[in-house]
């Protein structure tokens, strides 16, 4: 049952709702930016494939692992405390992004913004929601908070392109790194964005909602540690192998920590998600369908940074215009698909979505991927119209699959079926970037490993040499070439080799570069062809058992329209 809101009137109603809009277009531009600048990133900090796929999807884990409590502690003590606090950690996090010197420090960076960003996108919907009681004009405000929501979808790649082209000061030397990367100057945009944000909310009105209300902490806890442990299997693989000890271990602690999760919400009078749902056999293919297809979304998405950027060396103002093709529809066709779920089923507006989506994965799969487009490489213009129909896809699903879900079970649960979908769609986001750079460079580091020691042998080099640069992964080869040289340098020097026989070995190194680069990234190719493979055989799949969802269920219901308007621009995150 629903508790009573309390508003209380610290603010006019104006600032509240500025507030509002301007903090979910900030959030979502944070949420934005890593995707399109993953291949950047990838030649900036010389990163490994795990340290790329920390930085594409800490942001995202920010998110997920507190997702049901920000909006619980909100409701409990207040929400305009909860969006002060969620500005301030936005500022945090993008001001340590723009200084950040190193993948480690990028990746606790994301980590920061990615818990702004999750505080900030429930705690503005509630306030706007908190003080417009009247379902037709909430439904109404509710769709402008969406609005602004995709506003900042479409504002963060042209932010990054424009920054990266005109702010960045080159080193002085070729091959020298940047005196300043103008990507940075997007991450201090984000956070003057966030100064203006604490500085409205200064003025907006408060409201809570704090009756019966309490924390469900083991629960909190047990689902945060186990996904995180879950996840970081799934990246530490990407470099160690799924063999690896540290790998299985964190597997089974986050395998014991979700299950003991499973008991604890089965027990508390309170839980985080009400597992009964899941009986409801339309609404449990609606949550497999929301993990699914957002995995392939945000697979294609990564995949289309690193393989544009990362290796086919792009101009980062490039990739920026193919995110807005990308994310472009799901603000300019916002009027449309909120017509299509009110007069039609839901779930068709589904299906066709997740086929434009699978569509789109086969059609990037056949590109030729890994070379730079002056040497014959794919050229970029050519991602436009698959991209597009992936955002096509991704409009006509994004709203969808939340409204199928708060329709599939009573209206007492459908605040509850919203939540645990939007979960689901989320850790879907956060499994795009993880699986498919498990994918990726584990395929590419297998295609790798035979030309790259053909290569080496026939450079001169000895075989212990090659055995030693066997197990460098391609990606290290393209971007971290110096560091290679010098640890291969070093451990050889160190094994008792003459200086003369190192000097050596080097020269011939270098001299093999060009030829190891043109295989290491076709290799990589390969791997994000696999990706794009999988993207489209997991949207294939989604949508083949939306048609499973029982019609009846999915059907648009008079009394619960304005929640399934809020539902729809909840999913929109």
């Amino acid at each position: 049952m629903s508790q009573p809101i309390s508003v209380q009137s610290r603010g006019p109603v104006r600032a509240t709702f500025v507030a509002a809009y301007s903090a979910v277009t900030l959030a979502q531009i944070t949420n934005a930016l890593p995707g399109a600048l993953s291949g950047t990133f990838a030649v900036e900090f010389h990163t490994s494939g795990a340290g790329l796929t920390w930085i594409a999807g800490m942001f995202l884990m920010g998110i997920v692992v507190f997702e049901l409590s920000w909006g619980l502690l909100g409701d409990m003590f207040g929400r305009k405390k909860l969006l002060y606090a969620g500005a301030a950690v936005s500022i945090v996090g993008s001001v340590m992004a723009a200084m950040a010197p190193s993948t480690g420090m990028m990746i606790a960076a994301q980590a920061i913004g990615g818990i702004g960003a999750g505080i900030l996108f429930p705690i503005s919907l509630s306030m706007i929601a908190a003080i417009t009681p009247d379902h037709r004009a909430r439904a109404k405000v509710i769709a402008t908070w969406a609005g602004f929501l995709s506003l900042g979808a479409v504002i963060s790649p042209v932010l990054a392109g424009f920054t990266a082209q005109f702010f960045t000061v080159a080193g002085r030397g070729p091959g020298a790194p940047n005196t300043f990367s103008g990507w940075r100057a997007a991450y201090l945009i984000a956070a003057a964005v966030a100064v203006v944000v604490l500085l409205i909310a200064v003025r907006a009105k408060d409201s809570a909602a704090a009756e019966g209300r309490k924390p469900d902490v083991p629960g909190q806890l047990t689902l945060a540690v186990g996904l995180i442990a879950v996840l970081y299997a799934t990246v530490t693989a990407v470099d160690a192998g799924f063999g690896s000890a540290q790998v299985i271990a964190s597997y089974i602690a986050g395998g014991v920590l979700l299950l003991a999760f499973v008991v604890i919400e089965s027990r508390t009078a309170q839980p985080l998600i009400h597992l009964s749902l899941f009986k409801n056999s339309s609404y449990s293919i609606t949550g497999v369908v929301a993990v699914t297809g957002m995995f392939a979304f945000l697979a294609i998405c990564f995949s289309t940074s690193v393989a544009v950027s990362g290796l086919a060396l792009a101009e980062t103002w490039k990739v920026g215009v193919l995110f807005v093709f990308i994310q472009g529809p799901a603000f300019a066709f916002i009027p449309v698909v909120g017509w299509l779920i009110h007069h039609v089923a839901p779930r068709w507006v589904l299906t066709a979505g997740f086929a434009f989506m699978a569509v789109s994965g086969f059609w990037l799969s056949t590109f030729a991927l890994g070379t730079p487009e002056t040497f014959g490489g794919t050229p970029w213009t050519a991602f436009i119209p698959p991209l597009l129909l992936l955002g096509i896809g991704f409009a006509l699903t994004v709203g969808s699959v939340t409204a199928v879900a708060i329709n599939t079970v009573p209206a007492g649960q459908i605040g509850m079926a919203s939540a645990t979908t939007n979960l689901l769609r989320d850790l879907g986001f956060a499994l795009g970037p993880v699986i498919g750079s498990a994918i990726a460079f584990g395929i590419g580091a297998t295609v790798f490993a035979g030309p790259l020691a053909g290569i080496l042998g026939a450079a001169g080099l000895p075989a212990d040499a090659v055995a030693g640069l066997a197990h460098v992964p391609p990606l290290g080869f393209l971007s971290g070439w110096d560091g290679v040289v010098a640890q291969f340098s070093g451990q050889a020097a160190a094994g008792g080799a003459p200086a003369q026989a190192v000097d050596g070995m080097v020269k011939a190194l270098t001299a093999a570069k060009p030829h190891i680069q043109g295989v290491a990234g076709t290799s990589l190719g390969q791997g994000f062809q696999t990706v794009y493979l999988c993207a489209g055989i997991a949207a294939t799949l989604s949508a083949v058992l939306t048609l499973f969802i029982s019609a009846r269920s999915s059907a648009p219901a008079a009394d619960a329209m304005a929640e399934t308007t809020e539902a729809s621009a909840e999913a929109a995150v």
